[in-house]
């Protein structure tokens, strides 16, 4: 815990919104894979990195009054944001924790899944995080992620603002070793975990002008801004005029908004 903490993003207080507007705009494809695995009542779910809400909204009335879900959260601030969110939400279920996601201190194979939601493309050594949700699952429960290729973000008519801005800052993930590509590498994890069973759900989206996740690249960029400019992967006029020139693109309705790849991917610990 006194190791500083490697989140992508930061803490900011607009990331903070951000996450939990997050909530609400994934929530029915979160609510697909969680039907899709068959969550049901009595079950115990971990979520790692649930963030101020995560998806313990979601899976409460899925795991019932005999089921439990604990939300794991290495900040501060986002724990006692989602215990906040839990106790206005009466969700008498849930408990959300602070440990780090890479040992959670939590007891071996007790859960029925284990869940991660945009976790992995954000930190360093995703592997460490992934072997944990395994060592916290039971024989037959599942693993289940959903994770992104942010560098497939794009736009239509391109724009050299955004191009310039992707590179600085997946060159800045790059020099503190997180992948924002690990999307695509999340099957293969699962498997190299000695996960059965895995499947494979792809999502990709079109943001119409106004949607609240049509501007998400400068969000990004501006939740990183200061850790860039120490880098000095940009000077501080050129990082203005480009988030400037993409904004005016971003905000013209005919230009077309093409999200990451979302790769969502679960399967199961073998039974003994």
């Amino acid at each position: 815990m006194c190791e500083p903490d490697p989140y992508l993003l930061g803490y900011r207080r607009a990331e903070q919104e951000r996450l939990e507007r997050q909530a609400d705009e994934l929530a029915h494809e979160s609510a697909w894979l969680f039907d899709e695995i068959g969550v049901r009542d009595g079950w115990q779910v971990v979520e790692i990195g649930c963030g101020p809400r995560g998806c313990l909204g979601l899976l409460s009335p899925r795991v019932g009054a005999i089921g439990r879900v604990i939300g794991v959260e290495l900040s501060q601030e986002q724990v006692e944001r989602a215990q906040r969110f839990v106790a206005d939400s009466h969700l008498t279920n849930v408990e959300v924790l602070q440990a780090d996601a890479r040992s959670t201190g939590l007891r071996e194979g007790t859960f029925d899944l284990a869940t991660a939601r945009l976790v992995l493309v954000n930190v360093p050594q995703p592997e460490l995080l992934v072997a944990e949700m395994v060592r916290l699952v039971r024989p037959g429960g599942v693993v289940a992620l959903h994770e992104a290729d942010s560098t497939a973000q794009r736009c239509y008519p391109p724009h050299p603002a955004q191009t310039r801005l992707l590179e600085v800052l997946n060159s800045y993930a790059e020099m503190n070793g997180i992948d924002r590509s690990i999307g695509l590498r999340v099957p293969r994890m699962l498997r190299e975990s000695g996960l059965v069973e895995v499947r494979v759900n792809p999502l990709i989206h079109a943001y119409p002008a106004g949607h609240s996740r049509r501007m998400l690249v400068l969000e990004f960029v501006a939740n990183a801004r200061q850790r860039i400019l120490d880098k000095a992967l940009i000077e501080e006029g050129e990082l203005n005029e480009l988030t400037a020139a993409l904004r005016l693109h971003l905000e013209d309705p005919g230009t077309l908004v093409i999200s990451s790849l979302f790769i969502q991917a679960w399967g199961r610990i073998p039974s003994r």
